[in-house]
């Protein structure tokens, strides 16, 4: 097995898309003997990326009084009173964390809001924040929201204020999403995903692991982001058991298991900027610095929306103790701002 995975990988580094059979392949040589997978997807992201590290940070700016069942989420309707009533940050708390984000040494900052949709309202508190953060010359920093369903004039609108990149994941595979999530569907995440697009937006979009879905969810949804959506960014999240959601007692993936998921994403998706994101801390433990050997390119630094990071100064020594180099942008020139 060991001869084909190297075919797979020189054939990756030769710009060649990958087969669901030599995806399967890749997937059951991971599981039985891990490193060939890890070299291979270390020797694509050196080849595209070379030493380069990109930095994210992200602020909600709403927390709670979400009516979508998210299965995973602290801040889902199943978890009943654990939601709260909604909370707002205010524009100077925004621009705060943008501004600790920049010093940091993060590129870019993501407004998250909870909910299906921006209401009118909220999306004018995006705006606003927006607009301040672009205006204040010291953090030259992309924007980036996250804020549920998009129509196509307030995709624009965002556009317009200055937010370049969406974040909408599509979580998992079509097939397994409707166990972990009701209120909406994979369409209508698609759809979104499309008018972040359409207004010139670049997109942000992965999944979260651990949920109970099989590899070949795991593989369908790799197909999907890159046959269907074309992500410049795509964030892989792995489950923090939250207790008072559906998932608090599942287990853990173990850290060998999330590596791999990482190795073969960055094979079947070499040209992307692959994002470690929630989960890393709990589920990685020791083996964080392994996830860029693994193919990672970029991470979040600080805080998650409700749980915390480990601090900004470990990870900036953890980058630079592996060789690594914080970077503001990647050197692939379709990854966009």
């Amino acid at each position: 097995m060991e001869g084909q995975v190297a075919d797979i990988g020189r054939a990756v580094l030769a710009g060649r898309r990958l087969t669901r059979p030599q995806i399967r392949l890749l997937v059951d040589s991971a599981q039985q003997a891990p490193y060939e997978v890890l070299y291979w997807a270390h020797r694509v992201r050196t080849a595209r990326f070379g030493a380069g590290v990109r930095l994210c940070s992200i602020v909600a700016g709403k927390l709670g009084g979400c009516s979508e069942d998210c299965k995973w989420c602290a801040q889902s309707a199943r978890c009943g009173p654990g939601t709260g009533p909604a909370r707002y940050a205010g524009l100077d708390d925004i621009h705060a964390a943008a501004r600790q984000a920049a010093s940091r040494g993060a590129a870019s900052l993501g407004i998250v809001n909870s909910g299906r949709r921006p209401s009118t309202r909220e999306l004018e508190g995006v705006l606003k924040a927006a607009e301040q953060i672009r205006r204040d010359a010291e953090c030259g920093l992309g924007i980036c929201a996250s804020l549920g369903e998009l129509s196509d004039e307030q995709a624009a609108a965002l556009h317009a204020a200055g937010v370049t990149r969406y974040n909408h994941n599509l979580e998992t595979s079509r097939g397994f999403f409707g166990r972990v999530v009701t209120t909406h569907t994979y369409e209508d995440r698609l759809e979104t995903l499309a008018a972040a697009r359409r207004a010139g937006m670049s997109l942000c979009c992965g999944g979260i692991f651990g949920l109970g879905e099989s590899w070949e969810d795991r593989i369908d949804l790799a197909i999907t982001l890159r046959d269907e959506v074309s992500p410049e960014v795509v964030p892989l999240n792995f489950l923090h058991p939250i207790p008072g959601t559906p998932l608090a007692d599942s287990p853990r993936l173990e850290p060998a298991e999330i590596l791999n998921v990482i190795a073969v994403f960055r094979l079947i998706l070499p040209d992307v900027d692959l994002k470690i994101a929630g989960g890393r801390e709990s589920n990685l433990r020791d083996r964080q610095s392994w996830m860029f050997y693994a193919g990672a390119t970029s991470c979040i630094i600080g805080n998650y929306l409700t749980t915390p990071g480990r601090g900004a100064e470990e990870d900036l020594r953890m980058i630079a103790d592996l060789g690594l180099e914080v970077v503001r942008e990647l050197p692939t020139s379709h990854l966009g701002a």
